[in-house]
């Protein structure tokens, strides 16, 4: 099933792009694989985009999230950024 996409990704990959990020959207494969592939700076990131202005309770994983960040999580971190200063943040780009 392919998800909903966050009302805050396509600002989160505005500012991506616009500190100089590749950024290519995966959100429409759904069945748990990460929102977002990003290339800064010679450095690969995987994201899952939450919206920041939600409850906490309405930003938890589904079960296909927890289950690709468990399969997939030991060979590269996967984020989950809530804004626009966590991605920025956590490439570096602060």
């Amino acid at each position: 099933m392919a998800k909903r996409v966050d009302a805050n990704q396509s600002e989160i990959v505005a500012a991506l792009r616009a500190v100089g990020a590749e950024v290519q959207s995966l959100a429409s494969v759904g069945h748990g694989v990460p929102d977002l592939l990003v290339a800064f700076r010679g450095d690969w990131y995987v994201a899952e985009v939450k919206d920041g202005s939600k409850p906490p309770s309405k930003r938890t994983l589904t079960p296909d999230e927890v289950a690709w960040h468990g399969k997939f999580g030991w060979c590269a971190t996967v984020w989950v950024w809530n804004s626009v200063d966590e991605a920025l943040g956590a490439i570096g780009a602060t």
